[in-house]
């Protein structure tokens, strides 16, 4: 084939792009066309629960089980590690064929076990989560004049001390035509798409039809246990079934079967495909979350906008009377003034524990970057919420890739801090690869042991701990020394004073110095923490969260409002003589994390107040703690950093004697 050949291929393949521009979606959700009576399978999830937290096989229950035996279905990474189990159902529809009281099974007769089981997970409140076409089910109840949704439905109800399950549940699949243009259709998987064109009209008479919508009645119905007693799967349930959300009829015994029966309506619908997951998306009290965040981002950006006046304004006061005296003058005023410029001798003394805040702030940097990185994908609709687990997926392939930023940083400012010193390189940058996974790694095995002992799904099976650890050794780990490699073999950062022999005696302080240090992560905190309520929300009560334009808004100011806080904290610690300056810096925004945790103890105690077992409390505890150690390794980076360059920038811009 020639090169003109090719050429004309590439434009043919770029028209079709453009003709179909208007047809083209985000990796994880292309539409699929179903003819009339074509098959569409059901999915289960793991069953979930506010009140515990601890997700469990939805086969761990006497559900009925489908006729070719559970298989498990395609899952990613990200998917296991958040205790997602999603597997295939009984339930069976055929695109736009209504079908009424269709006999699913009979379960065989409840065991004491069984039986303790079910009423243990009614009382926990666990949610049954069905999906098909990758939209989880959804459920309506009305409360007042508020219409409340939810996704998934009870396990079963309590009432009087009389326990029932749903043992009939009413599907309503909501269907909008299939449009087709200039694309036959459609195919790929979560991660890639086929644009096909069409060749001639063939087949275009055939209606189809794509999934839209996906909604659940659960009732609970008084079956004939022995009319069924012959029936197979699929048949015709001897008597009309009337679905009433309001009653209960028939309570579990044990000693007992149950029977399940399901009905499933399909209604056309006005809902367009990329509008599908806004039934989801629509959370209650949105007014109050933009307004919140819109007053949030206000009154922070004021704050901010007053402390860099003052503070450049102060500092530029100073340098502007040191620099109009003469020689002779500034001799003087090196003797009679206090402040900033007496420590200029001890200022880049090394602090202790060099090597431990080295390997600190390149962990952070790898953490700040996969946050940006992360937040920025989401934000541009790469990590949606109908692609499940690639959020986490995404971080963990991101944290990994900027090994080599953690190793570099690590590196380069422990040479700089050794003043150009080779030796240890491939120490620090080993340490840097391992201190906050390792940590990461030691409070995942502790809690996962919690719900190994409790078999839970959200427990990280063996061969996904031995993949992360082989993820982590042999990618992750050389990626940090290659980092290491280049941050050694880079100069230096100079530093602008030499450091004297003997250390500067820092005077008697009226308060505290880390009194101040610990206060000034409020500054940070008000700039999160109404975003907080909602992520949080969305961890632990099963909320989806979406706005992550917002979040990321709100993450450029922390980052912002960080720096400017320990800039400001570093230079009143010079102006009184104050030179260990370094590992305050790191904590002076790092100390936002302590806030984050004292949150989660609040959000805890008022808003899980349902959250049941000691158990339930340490895995909610162990994840917040793995998470504000996350956020302090980040802010405290960016606040050291920050510090780092103002001082350089500030001895560099003086010459003194």
């Amino acid at each position: 084939m020639d090169y003109f050949s090719h050429f004309k291929i590439w434009v043919l393949t770029l028209s079709l792009i453009f003709q179909s521009v208007y047809g083209f979606y985000l990796p994880g959700s292309y539409p699929h066309k179903y003819n009339v009576g074509e098959a569409l399978s059901v999915k289960v999830n793991s069953i979930t629960s506010i009140d515990t937290e601890m997700p469990f096989s939805y086969y761990s229950l006497p559900f009925c089980q489908p006729q070719d035996g559970v298989k498990d279905s395609a899952e990613n990474l990200g998917e296991l590690l958040m205790g997602d189990r999603i597997e295939n159902s009984p339930y069976r529809f055929k695109m736009h064929v209504n079908e009424s009281e269709i006999f699913l099974c009979r379960t065989e007769p409840l065991s004491a076990d069984n039986y303790k089981l079910l009423k243990k997970r009614i009382d926990e409140m666990y949610q049954v989560n069905l999906i098909l076409d990758n939209l989880p089910a959804i459920r309506y109840t009305r409360k007042e004049s508020y219409l409340l949704r939810w996704t998934g439905h009870p396990v079963g109800i309590k009432v009087q001390d009389t326990y029932y399950v749903f043992n009939h549940l009413k599907f309503t699949v909501l269907v909008h035509k299939y449009e087709e243009a200039n694309v036959a259709r459609v195919m790929g998987t979560g991660d890639a798409a086929e644009v096909i064109p069409r060749i001639g009209n063939e087949g275009s008479d055939i209606p189809g039809y794509m999934v839209v919508g996906f909604e659940v009645v659960p009732c609970n119905f008084m079956h004939n246990v022995q009319s069924v007693k012959n029936s197979k799967m699929y048949d015709k349930y001897p008597s009309p079934i009337k679905c009433d959300p309001t009653t209960v009829a028939m309570p579990i015994k044990e000693n007992e079967p149950i029977v399940f029966t399901y009905e499933v309506t399909f209604e056309e619908s006005d809902i367009k495909w990329p509008s599908r997951w806004d039934a989801y998306l629509k959370m209650e009290g949105s007014k109050v979350h933009w307004f919140s965040i819109m007053n949030s981002l206000m009154v922070i950006t004021f704050l901010a906008g007053i402390v860099l006046v003052i503070f450049l304004r102060t500092v530029r006061r100073d340098l502007t009377r040191y620099e109009e005296l003469d020689k002779e003058a500034q001799a003087q005023m090196n003797e009679e003034l206090s402040g900033w410029k007496l420590v200029v001798g001890d200022v880049f003394r090394a602090p202790t524990n060099a090597s431990l805040l080295c390997v600190m702030v390149g962990d952070g940097v790898q953490i700040l970057g996969m946050a940006v990185v992360t937040i920025l994908f989401a934000a541009l609709g790469f990590m949606s919420p109908a692609s499940r687990g690639t959020l986490i997926t995404g971080m963990l392939i991101f944290y990994m890739i900027l090994g080599i930023a953690a190793g570099y940083v690590a590196v380069r400012l422990w040479r700089t801090i050794g003043c150009g010193d080779h030796k240890r390189w491939i120490s620090v940058s080993w340490r840097a690869a391992c201190f906050f996974p390792g940590i990461a790694f030691f409070i995942l095995t502790i809690l996962n042991f919690l719900l190994w002992g409790s078999h839970s799904t959200g427990a990280i099976p063996f061969s996904l701990f031995v993949i992360l650890i082989l993820l982590w050794f042999c990618i992750s780990v050389p990626l940090t020394l290659i980092g290491g490699y280049f941050g050694a073999k880079a100069p230096h950062i100079e530093y602008p004073v030499r450091t004297n022999q003997i250390p500067r005696e820092i005077p008697a302080q009226k308060y505290p110095s880390w009194l101040l240090v610990l206060g000034a992560g409020t500054l940070p905190f008000g700039t999160l923490f109404i975003e907080l309520f909602f992520i949080m929300s969305s961890i632990w009560m099963g909320r989806v969260y979406y706005v992550f334009g917002f979040l990321f808004i709100v993450f450029i100011l922390l980052v912002v409002v960080c720096a400017e806080v320990s800039l400001v904290l570093t230079y009143m610690h010079l102006c009184v003589e104050d030179w260990k300056w370094w590992w305050k810096s790191f904590f002076a925004s790092g100390s936002v994390a302590i806030y984050i945790f004292l949150y989660s103890i609040n959000y805890l105690v008022f808003d899980l107040k349902s959250l049941s077992g000691p158990v339930s409390a340490t895995l909610y505890l162990g994840y917040s703690l793995l998470m504000v150690l996350a956020i302090m390794f980040a802010t405290g980076t960016v606040g050291f950093l920050s510090s780092f360059w103002f001082v350089h920038y500030l001895f560099s811009s003086v010459k003194l004697d």
